[in-house]
């Protein structure tokens, strides 16, 4: 009979599609074992919403990368699709491996489905062992002086790098050791992850899904962008971030991995890299507030916002949606989510201000929709973002703080570069009345080829008109 260290072992891949700095695959190779590693599609594990298309079309990409890299290793990718707990004690007796290795996911959900994966397989006498990996640090264990879980994002980091291990990260593994016997895998496109209608077209030129694409985007980051980032980052025509959202969800890299290379760079001292960590100290900290406080995914943090007095409205939702607002800014912004399946952080808040105080729409539509067209969807940073902007979160900025989508225009995109990209039918304003086109001279418009409410639509809302009834909603709101 074999022994119980010389039996294969099964390394269950979710959201860490990666070989580097993996603490389950790690552990699962050491002594020479046999590995089995696994892929379980099963779309209500992916958080605890469906995923969203964008998300699936990058995860489909995803996973083929791993499956090459995995190969070169020795192991081939095993994909399956079900309930991951039938799936993994299927494999288990059918290999007769000894135990389960996996990443600890933080989302309710899956903190659910893991207790039901490890009951099962300890039913049936496969051990099971959830690592840390995905995170800086484990969200559970961060407390504040008197025990409780933090709510506001400054003393958290504080604290959070007091807690940091100095560890540096583990290294891929050099070779895996197949099993003897071929395991039956269904082939990534039997997943149907990719849509049915190819939109993508300009999705495959802004990205490289894979952990390759992860590290070259990382390395580029920190040889010519860390420096600036504390600049640029606010500029949405510059290429100033790292644009490696996406890849943090997959765990195609590793925000240790990150970390290491961001502080051992040569800018690792400037503002933008300093500023650059502590956004990778964000993610933690919307991980520690989903963590603790799980009912953040569907309701506000401060519960007294239930009663918020929206006004909802389709054809407010869809306008948008489709960056048919008639505000520049927002609209460029809607677009470049739609056409690229991403959009930049500056103008993330804008259209999220926009949507929950000029239109009075519930930010859950909003969070909806992020998740369905954004690369990088991940729910705790998803719902930890809107829940700010609506003013219902943690450090959320306060309800009466409402952007002016023409001032944030004309500051963070003085020249219009962004909106001409975005928005052609704009692409000939004068850059003085590119971001309130409605009140530019007839003549002007005219010379641009600009005819609102024909190929461009009027303003949707009058902003001071906006803002007024936004604020009575919130002052009418604070008396109920």
């Amino acid at each position: 009979m074999m022994k119980e260290t010389q039996r294969p072992v099964i390394v269950w891949f979710r959201q860490d599609l990666r070989a580097d700095d993996h603490p389950a695959l790690h552990a699962a190779s050491q002594g020479g074992r046999v590995v089995i590693p696994v892929f379980i599609w099963h779309p209500q594990s992916e958080g605890g919403w469906p995923a969203g298309g964008a998300s699936k079309w990058w995860l489909h990409h995803s996973l083929v990368e791993l499956g090459k890299t995995l190969s070169k290793l020795g192991a081939p990718l095993i994909l399956r699709q079900g309930a991951p707990e039938k799936v993994l004690v299927e494999i288990a007796k059918a290999t007769g491996a000894a135990g389960v290795h996996c990443s600890m996911r933080y989302e309710p959900c899956a903190a659910v489905q893991d207790a039901v994966v490890r009951k099962e397989l300890l039913a049936a006498g496969v051990s099971f062992a959830a690592h840390s990996g995905t995170l800086l640090h484990d969200p559970l264990i961060i407390r504040t002086g008197t025990g409780v879980p933090y709510k506001v994002y400054t003393p958290f980091a504080k604290a959070h790098r007091a807690a940091m291990s100095s560890d540096p990260p583990l290294v891929a593994p050099k070779i895996l050791k197949p099993h003897a016997i071929a395991i039956r895998s269904e082939a990534v496109e039997d997943l149907a992850l990719l849509p049915e209608i190819d939109w993508a077209t300009t999705m495959r030129s802004w990205w490289q899904p894979g952990e390759a694409g992860a590290r070259k985007r990382l390395s580029s980051f920190t040889e010519k962008k860390a420096d600036s980032y504390g600049v640029n980052r606010d500029i949405p025509a510059e290429d100033g971030s790292s644009r490696l959202g996406a890849h943090l969800h997959w765990g195609e890299i590793s925000p240790r991995r990150i970390w290491h290379e961001v502080s051992k760079s040569s800018t690792a001292s400037t503002v933008g890299a300093q500023k650059y960590l502590a956004e990778i100290l964000w993610r933690d900290f919307a991980y520690h507030v989903m963590s603790n406080f799980p009912r953040t995914a569907d309701y506000p943090l401060r519960p007294e916002f239930e009663r918020f007095p929206w006004e909802p409205s389709s054809a407010r939702l869809k306008a948008w949606q489709r960056g048919e607002t008639g505000y520049p800014i927002v609209d460029a912004g809607m677009r470049q989510l739609w056409a690229t399946g991403w959009m930049h952080n500056r103008v993330r808040m804008i259209v999220a201000s926009f949507l929950v105080k000029h239109l009075l729409q519930d930010w859950r539509h909003g969070a909806r929709w992020f998740w369905d067209t954004l690369v990088d969807a991940d729910l705790s940073s998803n719902s930890l973002g809107w829940q700010w902007s609506a003013g219902c979160g943690a450090d959320a900025a306060p309800y009466f703080r409402i952007f002016n989508p023409i001032l944030q225009g004309e500051k963070f995109d003085s020249q219009g570069t962004y909106v001409r990209e975005w928005i052609p039918e704009l692409a000939r304003m004068p850059s003085e009345f590119i971001h309130q086109p409605w009140n530019t001279p007839p003549l002007l418009l005219l010379q641009a080829g600009v005819e609102l409410g024909r190929n461009y639509p009027a303003p949707i809302v009058d902003h001071v008109t906006a803002r007024n009834r936004a604020l009575a909603a919130l002052s009418a709101f604070g008396k109920s």
